[in-house]
């Protein structure tokens, strides 16, 4: 007993210090508390002082010495030793900066002065902790305009300048240009040019450190949306190139990420002259990693192709707005632009507008139309097989075209020598040769470089003693197919073949050698059609005429030899293939290769080889499901009239065995509907949307939670088809998944506007008691609301005899239910009713009233208690009951009365006093059951 005593004692007099320690900080000003922690040699007690800067600083707020004071003893914490006391400080600053920007007259250019001089200071700091802070803190304070521009252009950015020098620390200048990357968007495109943009640049070229310059890299995007397109073109452009050729796979991967935002600071030519090119080349990266990035990024690439001008919906075709008839504006230019004498069959031109395979075309037509309508008389365009765009011009203007065709790459020419003269008797033969079945499904000539043995071996008539009058032949990329030499493949197949592992190495291969045997076999074939070939060519060409010339079509750049060849050739194989396998489409559909003058070809290639099983072993496991993501803004790139080059990729996506792949889908099934309109729709999306009706749950929740967005672009016969299908809805593979249950509310109330009354009545009504009796009470909260809608459409139907039935079941149901729920349920409708005015008050008093106020007398509280609450704060706040003195609010106020001298405490609460919360979903959490 004597050492617990003792023990007490001691326990006694440390209290008693303690008191003193705490009574004596008492009697200190804060300026006093602060020196005397400050000065500590405990890191704790030094921490604490960092951490209660601000609280010193609003205590002695009113005392412009004092809070000077304070800042100053600031800038003495920050030399500490302690690291963990300097990152303590950075954290504070923001805080401290904000304090000193609402005291601005107290304190003025405080932080200026004080703080900013850390902060940047500690960007340089050796301990990582304190500069990660300290960079958090610089761009809070950036981000909430904090920091004045002068300091940012003669304090901030000339450090983060000094730090990237190439004398700096590796970790230090990685750091620097990362924080003046993220810090651009915030500083504006003036300073960011003028200060920022060219140190970035040499950044981008630092050959010592690939961290760098992957830093750069990363956040490319976000310097090319500041300074805007014209210094992307002109300085950064040339970097972009650069590091997307870079040594390190890391480097490129990053190029291929932001490729997006990068194409969006650019031009629409230089997106398709080089960018495009450049994507290719990612796409085909030896690195797996770079390839997975570039396929990821290929279909948010495409979409910057789109044209703003046009890209305005409409979705029925009769409702078609002026803004949106830009095929109907070009083929009506094009009649505008035809000679007189030169006369285009109806039967000739194709019924599809954006079918362009066999469309009348002039040069540059869309290009200029001013130009086009300055024309001379003696240039007219004479339509050549179903794709083969033949311009009749005069020599100085062939010789200028020439000369401009000359610099492009992958312009491959052959001389063709006119002999005859035109007569009307050859324009008669000419139609019907450029017409003939034999012309539109025979397989296209491959496009080659004639050497003297070929020309002579080959039987045509050629001149090459007089190249300055050789015509030049070109196929339009958009909508004829052409072919490499058979040297250039050959050599393109002898460079891949040290790369014969890779698989898609091989997969070229496979395909340049099968271009290869069919450049062959068509030249073979071109010998035994020698004389045929010789009467048509005689037929297109005019004795007298200079040059007959074929441009590519100005929409479709051409990227590089080696890629056009390559593209050429796949789509060569690939629409020799359509014709025999694309069994199921219509005839017209089988005759529309997938080729399309909106991006370059080469880019739709690749994006439609992402259902290639193939890639999934080799690029991405999930390559499909990133080729459903970006789908339905490639389908708005290329417009419904180019809907037939997406559908088989659509379909393909659609049955995919990944069940996420076509969740992807069906959560934009809508989205993608709009874009193709009413006529595509019911087509193609409609029997797709079927199918993931009857899915897995988790595809099915896609359909469910825009089944309005989707549904209401049906027409109204189709529409009514899926009423049947609703019902479904309410089972899922998990009984337990009540968010199912809850979206199939919330949609049902959209719907309602989409069906007529007896609709509603017959098929939605079910479906809504149903759920107003489910187990969890978020499904039966919305589902009150839906009950309440569906009473207030059925009763405006004429007659209203189904919204008096739909109340005579509620009644009956819930009004009168066992299960003290249902008639909790009940009360929950009611107030509902009231509070969204679904009903006339008289209606209400009349078919609801009554049987609400008997349950005044039911046995369970929880209803009594939701009764009082309806009555007190809905009820009688309506206008019915404050004015007129009726029986129904005599009625009402004797109920009330009833209530408040109830034995159950919470019932005469509520019936007694006026709550201000009315809210439903409050009522639910104090009165309802569990959630199961």
């Amino acid at each position: 007993m004597a050492d617990l005593s003792l023990l007490q004692e001691d326990l006694q007099e440390d209290a008693d210090g303690s008191l003193d320690f705490v009574s004596q900080d008492e009697m200190l000003t804060p300026l006093g508390r602060l020196d005397k922690y400050a000065a500590s040699e405990n890191v704790f007690n030094r921490q604490m002082v960092a951490r209660s800067l601000l609280d010193t600083l609003r205590e002695v707020c009113d005392d412009e010495r004092d809070c000077i004071a304070v800042l100053e003893r600031i800038s003495r914490l920050a030399d500490d030793s302690e690291p963990t006391v300097r990152a303590e400080l950075m954290e504070q600053v923001p805080h401290i900066a904000l304090f000193c920007q609402e005291n601005r007259p107290s304190i003025p250019y405080a932080f200026s002065k004080y703080l900013l001089p850390i902060v940047v200071r500690y960007l340089a700091d050796q301990n990582n902790q304190v500069r990660k802070t300290s960079q958090a803190a610089l761009l809070a304070l950036l981000e909430q305009e904090l920091i004045e521009r002068f300091d940012v252009e003669t304090k901030v950015c000339p450090v983060l300048i000094e730090l990237t020098a190439p004398d700096s620390n590796d970790d230090v200048k990685t750091e620097a240009v990362a924080i003046m990357c993220k810090m651009a968007p915030m500083v504006g495109k003036d300073i960011t040019e003028r200060l920022i943009l060219p140190r970035f640049c040499e950044m981008c070229c630092d050959c010592r450190m690939f961290h760098v310059r992957k830093v750069c890299a990363a956040n490319f995007g976000d310097i090319c949306s500041v300074v805007g397109q014209q210094a992307t073109e002109e300085m950064l452009l040339p970097r972009f190139f650069q590091l997307c050729s870079d040594n390190v796979w890391g480097v490129r991967k990053a190029c291929a990420e932001c490729f997006m935002a990068v194409s969006c600071a650019t031009c629409q030519e230089i997106r398709r002259t080089k960018l495009s090119a450049l994507f290719i080349n990612l796409i085909s990266d030896p690195s797996r990693w770079v390839r997975q990035a570039a396929f990821q990024s290929l279909g948010p690439f495409i979409s910057t192709f789109a044209n703003p001008s046009s890209s305005g919906q409409y979705f029925k075709e009769e409702s078609k707005s002026s803004e949106n008839t830009s095929v109907e504006d070009k083929n009506r230019i094009r009649d505008q632009e035809v000679p007189e004498d030169v006369q285009i069959r109806p039967e000739d031109v194709p019924s599809d507008p954006s079918i362009s395979n066999s469309s009348v075309k002039l040069e540059n037509t869309m290009e200029d139309h001013t130009e086009t309508t300055r024309k001379p008389p003696g240039e007219i365009s004479v339509p050549m097989d179903s794709s083969l765009l033949c311009t009749l011009s005069s020599d100085s203007h062939q010789e200028a075209a020439s000369n401009e065709n000359d610099k492009k790459p992958g312009n491959y020419k052959s001389t063709l020598r006119p002999e005859v003269g035109t007569s009307s008797q050859d324009s008669a033969l000419l139609d019907q040769e450029l017409y003939n079945s034999f012309h539109f499904w025979r397989t296209p000539l491959p496009e080659i470089d004639l050497d003297i043995e070929l020309e002579q071996g080959s039987g045509n008539k050629l001149n090459p003693e007089r190249p300055e009058e050789t015509p030049e032949v070109i196929i339009p990329g958009s909508s004829n197919i052409t072919m490499a030499t058979r040297k250039e493949l050959e050599e393109m197949i002898e460079n891949l073949e040290p790369h014969i592992d890779d698989p898609d190495v091989r997969a070229q291969v496979d395909v340049l050698s099968a271009a290869l045997r069919a450049s062959s076999l068509d030249a073979r074939e071109e010998a035994s059609d020698t004389e045929k070939k010789s009467d048509v060519q005689d037929e297109l060409c005019v004795s007298e005429q200079p040059n007959c010339k074929i441009n590519h079509d100005a929409s479709v750049p051409l990227i590089s030899d080696a890629i056009e060849n390559m593209d050429s050739t796949l789509r060569y194989i690939h629409n020799d293939s359509d014709l025999s396998t694309s069994s199921s489409f219509s005839p017209d559909e089988e005759r529309r290769p997938k080729v399309q003058d909106v991006v370059p070809q080469a880019l739709l290639d690749q994006y439609l080889s992402m259902t290639d099983p193939s890639r999934a072993q080799t690029v991405d496991t999930e390559i499909a499901k990133h080729c459903a993501y970006s789908l339905p803004g490639v389908a708005l790139t290329l417009g419904r009239q180019n809907w037939h080059c997406l559908r088989e990729t659509y379909e393909t996506l659609a049955s995919d065995m990944q069940w996420k792949v076509r969740r992807t889908l069906a959560f934009s099934i809508h989205e993608l509907a709009v874009i193709l309109g009413d006529q595509l729709t019911a087509i193609d999306l409609v029997p797709i949307f079927n199918g993931f009706l009857k899915d897995l749950d988790e595809v099915r929740i896609g359909v469910l939670k825009h089944l309005h967005d989707f549904l209401k672009l049906l027409h109204i016969d189709k529409r009514r088809e899926y009423l049947y299908q609703l019902q479904e809805f309410l089972v899922t593979d998990n009984s337990r998944n009540w968010r199912f249950r809850a979206e199939l509310a919330e949609q049902l109330i959209l719907l309602l506007e989409l069906y007529s009354a007896r609709d509603v009545y017959d098929y939605l009504r079910p479906i809504a008691l149903n759920l107003c009796a489910d187990k969890v009470s978020s499904v039966r909260w919305i589902s009150y609301k839906l009950v309440s809608e569906m009473v207030k459409k059925l009763h405006m139907a004429t007659p209203p005899t189904f919204g008096v039935d739909l109340i005579h079941e509620l009644v009956e149901n819930f009004g009168r239910c066992p299960k003290w729920s249902g008639r909790q349920a009940f009360v929950f409708v009611c107030q509902t009713v009231i509070e969204d005015d679904c009903l006339p008050m008289e209606q209400f008093a009349v078919h609801l009233m009554p049987h609400l106020l008997t349950l005044a007398n039911d046995r369970v509280p929880n209803v009594r208690v939701l009764l009082a609450k309806t009555l007190r704060q809905t009820l009688l706040e309506k206008d019915y009951f404050l004015t007129s003195a009726s029986c129904h609010q005599e009625a009402v106020e004797q109920t009330i009365m009833a209530l408040q001298m109830d034995h159950d405490s919470d019932v005469k609460y509520f019936a007694s006093i006026h709550p201000a919360s009315t809210k439903i979903s409050e009522d639910a959490m104090s009165t309802a059951s569990s959630t199961y």
